[in-house]
């Protein structure tokens, strides 16, 4: 509610200043999305991931050197029996000749992989990507402020996020996953205070080299997925869920390569909490790489691939400090991904498939989809998240019992 109030505060602010704007635009759609169980009933005895309907409203306003935009839900989750409302971006541009700044609620997208992300340190809404939402939802808004300079020999932007915001992760009710320490229900959650101290910060400076994008990262902050630390470690009675520091560097080029699009991509997290390695709630530094490639192989038919790997350091510390039980983390987890997608019928028809397979865990995800736009503002979409093999602590493995089908409708004005 507090960030509502905020928000709410800024967009009725904003509002006096494009009062007399001559460019304004209203737009949205209304929405109907549902996800069926396709292997089981979930833990709470439901037969539906998701059952909801939603309309957007985005307001966009023009009023030379500002530039305002407004994105909000208002939706109905069935599951869940409440209504509730959404602010998904808020935010205002000014643009000076060689640089911009944006402020307020934003969606911010860095680095090159397909559902893979090396150097985007932004936060994410994996329940709804698991859930059959489409993909746009996987992307959550930060509130913070984006400065970009473009002297015109390379280009820069630095982004300043005061208010941590973690990871979404599917709910227990709704989603079979694996809990190491299922009989401690006592737990509690310690998120980065706001302070100066635990400011987020990621800075990106890119540019054209010989016909490639570059680009370096770096991004100070946190983890967005929760590390656990037991009250006792011998005999435990208590969680508390907490986000490590994290400091990332990385690096990135596309460009043109036989006959395709040819991505790389790397990145070097260190968590400096603890970078011996012997803290076994705080994850070890790791090197995390991508190599992608895209390709258009006849007409409306293109093939992705993509080889992605977690190397992770200082491993056999690890491995002495991982208490007994707890499931072993491979030094090296890496995995492959294919998107394959064919449009039909002048385009009106998509036909498309992704899958991600673990070679090194063995477990997987396939998500094939058919999407029909009936005219140019009513389209649906029929789907499914299939995932299993691996062990039960695995990424996709421990989904194994959360195979769905959905459906998306929408009509957009």
């Amino acid at each position: 509610m507090k960030k509502l109030f905020r928000h709410t505060c800024l967009i009725l602010l904003s509002l006096t200043t494009f009062a007399h704007a001559g460019d304004i635009g209203l737009h949205g759609f209304l929405q109907g999305n549902y996800s069926f169980d396709a292997a089981r009933s979930n833990p709470d005895g439901g037969d539906f991931k998701l059952t909801e309907e939603r309309v957007q409203l985005k307001l966009d306003a023009a009023k030379d050197p500002f530039h305002l935009f407004i994105k909000t839900d208002a939706f109905y989750d069935h599951l869940g029996r409440k209504a509730d409302l959404e602010l998904r971006e808020g935010y205002i541009d000014y643009t000076a000749s060689n640089w911009d700044m944006r402020i307020g609620r934003q969606i911010l997208t860095w680095g090159l992989g397909d559902l893979i992300f090396i150097n985007d340190f932004f936060p994410k809404d994996y329940e709804a990507f698991f859930s059959g939402r489409p993909l746009e939802y996987l992307k959550k808004g930060v509130d913070g402020i984006k400065l970009g300079a473009y002297p015109g020999f390379a280009s820069f932007e630095l982004v300043i996020i005061p208010f941590f915001e973690p990871n979404k992760f599917p709910d227990a009710k709704r989603f079979w996953m694996f809990d190491p320490m299922p009989p401690i229900t006592d737990r509690d959650e310690k998120k980065p205070s706001v302070s100066l101290e635990n400011t987020e910060v990621a800075f990106r400076v890119y540019r054209d080299i010989a016909g490639y994008d570059a680009s370096l990262y770096y991004y100070r902050g946190f983890i967005r997925q929760p590390s656990a630390m037991p009250d006792n470690p011998m005999v435990p009675a208590k969680l508390t869920l907490f986000y490590p520091k994290l400091s990332v560097y990385g690096a990135s080029l596309q460009g043109k390569a036989l006959d395709g699009v040819l991505s790389l991509e790397a990145g070097y997290y260190d968590f400096w909490q603890d970078r011996d390695g012997s803290d076994p709630m705080i994850p070890n530094a790791q090197t995390r790489f991508l190599i992608g490639y895209q390709r258009q192989v006849w007409e409306d038919f293109t093939v992705g691939l993509q080889y992605y790997g977690e190397y992770m350091h200082d491993y056999s510390a690890y491995r002495k400090s991982l208490p007994s039980g707890f499931p072993q983390e491979k030094k090296l987890h890496d995995l492959i991904s294919v998107r394959l997608t064919q449009f039909l019928m002048h385009q009106t028809l998509r036909l498309s498939w992704f899958s991600f397979l673990s070679l090194s865990d063995g477990d997987y995800l396939l998500n094939p989809e058919v999407k029909y736009n009936f005219s140019d503002h009513i389209w649906a979409a029929v789907g499914a998240n299939i995932f299993g093999g691996g062990e039960q602590w695995s990424q996709f493995g421990q989904m194994d019992k959360n195979d769905n089908v959905y459906l998306q409708l929408r009509y957009e004005f």
